[in-house]
């Protein structure tokens, strides 16, 4: 075997590329190939989307606050950096969710599992949906399962398994929200395939959700008193990435500069830099947006699919308060509002509430979230109209009157992506594209397969095996 160096260029510092770039080196080393692995990101900051502001004695996450427990990609790579002992679990005491639904706010429903209910006496007493429309919903014990195999939208499907008031009240805030999204365009199989297949298997979704749910594993993470569904870490999630650049100091890393261009030579690839450095490859991974990755791959077949994939804007606003100054009973976690409400919010978070470590004792944090696919209006907003308009719907629906002592906004400008109708289809001939027009170039990222934290961990992973696989 070739002993000389392999060179790779991973182009993205998010968590995907990362992820990429620490199980890159991890599986090289195991297989004792000599690699130079260098990390391009245009910002100058590692990490992305996931930030943390620890401030006063704060945990401000100005991107995600929490992944789900039962995501193994993420546990392991945890217990691979070694800080599982800084995972914590939701607050025990804050189990109840409540969803914004004609001017008042309404418990949800125990047994409700990804927006399905899997058990009959709660879904039957929420006051979330009419009579007619729990009756509706019931005939999903008695429908045929899809015949057709064929990807449709989230939105259509949930439609024609529980009806439209499941959809708009609940299915819509709480599925939709993941994304910033509208159900009726997102592919149901590159969003939750597990859906499609429990239809196929048990027929009925109330009875495959069910089944799943007395099945699903048990994390046995360590210092998670709770069987918590979300878990985070004690200093928020900047502890991930902050480990992760720690792991990564022996591999080159280019902070500031973007590539503008990806050309194919003969034993590889020759990379352009922003300030018109040229760099020489054997293998590139993308760990970037779908439009700006197509962008650099100009010539591949049916790469201009990756450029219509639309990304929405997005935005948080952190609030803290003397705990004195709210009387309103935080008993939850929060709550979630669905588009026909017509507020500017579309979700808060009662931060201090959900997580114990979150703020200092005697204050409040809360997380509000604003941006649909429908809603971007806001986007031209200043951050002083931004700010009132979530204050007013904050009084309208809790009645706060205080102002908070300080706030943080947080615009994620298109960075939430839409997978229409057919997404898995599409990117399986892309990816077959690629191994015979760009051999040794590797797309993941959110705009890939799944947004979550753990799902681009994965994805990172899995550019590092199929990297090594290439290179071997």
């Amino acid at each position: 075997m070739d002993k000389s160096s392999r060179k790779v260029i991973i182009v993205g510092g998010g968590i995907t590329g990362l992820s990429a770039a620490f199980y890159m080196k991890k599986l090289f080393a195991e297989q004792q190939i000599p690699i130079d692995i260098t990390l391009i990101e245009k910002s100058k900051v590692l990490g992305g989307k996931v930030q943390t502001l620890r401030r006063n004695g704060f945990i401000i996450e100005k991107g995600p606050d929490s992944f789900l427990a039962r995501k193994l990609p993420i546990i392991s790579l945890t217990k691979e950096l070694g800080i599982e002992d800084e995972l914590v679990g939701t607050n025990p005491e804050a189990r109840t969710n409540y969803i914004y639904h004609k001017n008042k706010l309404h418990k949800m429903p125990l047994g409700l599992v990804l927006g399905i209910p899997t058990k009959l006496t709660p879904f039957m007493k929420t006051g979330l949906i009419s009579p007619f429309g729990k009756l509706r919903a019931a005939f999903d014990l008695l429908l045929p399962k899809k015949r057709n195999l064929d990807d449709e939208s989230l939105g259509h499907f949930i439609q024609r398994r529980l009806g439209k008031e499941v959809l708009e009240n609940i299915t819509e805030p709480l599925l939709g929200g993941i994304n910033a999204g509208d159900t009726q365009t997102l592919s149901l199989k590159a969003t939750f395939p597990n859906f499609f297949e429990m239809e196929q298997k048990h027929r009925s979704l109330i009875v495959g959700m069910a089944a799943g749910k007395k099945n699903a594993p048990i994390s046995n993470t360590p210092n998670t008193a709770t069987k918590s569904m979300f878990l985070t870490y004690k200093n928020g999630m900047s502890t991930l990435i902050e480990r992760l650049t720690e792991e990564l100091k022996s591999i080159r890393i280019i902070n500031g500069q973007g590539v503008t261009e990806v050309v194919k030579i003969e034993n590889g690839y020759d990379v352009r830099l922003d300030d018109n450095t040229l760099l020489q490859l054997d293998g590139l991974v993308l760990a970037l947006p779908t439009q700006q990755a197509a962008s650099l791959l100009p010539d591949v077949k049916s790469i201009d699919w990756l450029k219509k994939i639309n990304y929405v804007s997005v935005a948080n606003i952190a609030l803290t308060f003397d705990k004195e100054d709210i009387s309103f009973p935080l008993n939850g976690t929060g709550f979630l509002i669905p588009a026909k409400e017509g507020t500017v919010l579309t979700a808060c978070t009662w931060s201090s509430s959900k997580w114990l470590h979150a703020a200092p004792e005697n204050k409040l944090l809360f997380r509000c979230y604003v941006g649909r696919e429908k809603d971007q209006q806001w986007v031209k907003w200043s951050d002083e109209e931004l700010l009132a308009k979530v204050l007013k719907d904050l009084k309208n629906i809790m009645g706060i009157a205080a102002t908070p002592n300080s706030h943080v906004i947080t615009r994620a400008k298109h960075s939430m992506p839409q997978y229409p109708v057919n997404h898995i289809e599409q990117l399986k001939k892309l990816r077959e594209n690629l191994v015979t027009q760009k051999p040794g170039v590797f797309l993941c990222g959110a705009g890939y397969e799944g947004v979550g934290i753990p799902d681009c961990v994965q994805q990172g992973k899995s550019a590092a095996e199929k990297m090594l696989k290439f290179l071997a």
